[in-house]
């Protein structure tokens, strides 16, 4: 399963490939690339940053089961949130944004004292929205839009009186919807850190899933609801004008 993760990681961050290329020439165009002035603010200026979620609190509104609340458990994690962000500014305070990304969300939940349940997907995510505030230097600026996340890994684990008694993972599984829709918003400040919350529009299980148990078709999530919502310290770090790199790219080609 690790090697699928790491695959898909470097699919999602091939983008960022042209970072390495560029920037490693010292730690200190490593740090300009890291902790330096954004990259925005230009009229009409593309470019590419290296950006995503960092760590990463993730929970349910509210969990169901047949109309009684369920307790759950807010879930931290730092694997695997990574992705890389293509932006078009306006003007100094206005611009749009759209990328690709991979998040780790779930929920743990306490059907009884003794008994625990640990439930997460990996999503693949293409994110649309907008940022107000200081593009030219970055120092500030809000951030809001929509997300389409693709759910290609889900992972259960089950826990009795503390001890780790079952677990399973599926590709593309059904238990949950295989799209997942959800509104975002936030805010960034130097040195390219910042904070947001996403709301997930539809139920994290597939109501609809069935399973046989000893010749028994079952649903197992048929009357469970929880709707998903997370709050991570995100990151957004280097730039890379679209249009000179390519310049400079094609100018060495024909110079080798």
């Amino acid at each position: 399963m690790k090697r699928y993760l790491i695959l898909l990681t470097a699919v999602c961050l091939l983008q960022c490939s042209v970072f390495a290329q560029e920037k490693t020439d010292s730690t200190k165009d490593w740090k300009k690339m890291a902790f330096g002035e954004y990259a925005g603010g230009r009229k009409h200026k593309v470019y590419t940053s290296w950006g995503g979620d960092g760590p990463l609190l993730s929970f349910a509104t509210s969990v169901k089961d047949n109309g009684v609340h369920v307790r759950n458990i807010p879930r931290f994690t730092f694997f695997v949130n990574v992705g890389t962000n293509f932006n078009y500014d306006f003007g100094n305070n206005f611009g749009i944004f759209t990328g690709i990304n991979v998040k780790n969300i779930g929920l743990i939940t306490e059907a009884n004292d003794s008994v625990k349940l640990k439930r997460r997907v990996y999503t693949l995510g293409v994110p649309l929205g907008f940022k107000i505030g200081d593009l030219r230097h970055g120092r500030i600026f809000f951030f809001a839009g929509g997300s389409y996340d693709l759910a290609f890994n889900y992972k259960e684990k089950q826990f009795v009186n503390g001890d780790k008694r079952h677990k399973f993972n599926e590709w593309f599984s059904d238990r949950t919807p295989l799209l997942m829709p959800s509104v975002f918003a936030g805010f960034r400040f130097q040195p390219g850190f910042g904070l947001k919350v996403q709301y997930y529009l539809n139920d994290f299980f597939n109501h609809d899933y069935q399973e046989t148990v000893n010749g028994i078709v079952q649903q197992p999530y048929r009357n469970l609801e929880a709707k998903m919502f997370f709050v991570t310290l995100s990151y957004d770090f280097g730039r890379i004008d679209y249009y000179k790199d390519h310049r400079h790219h094609r100018h060495r080609h024909w110079h080798k």
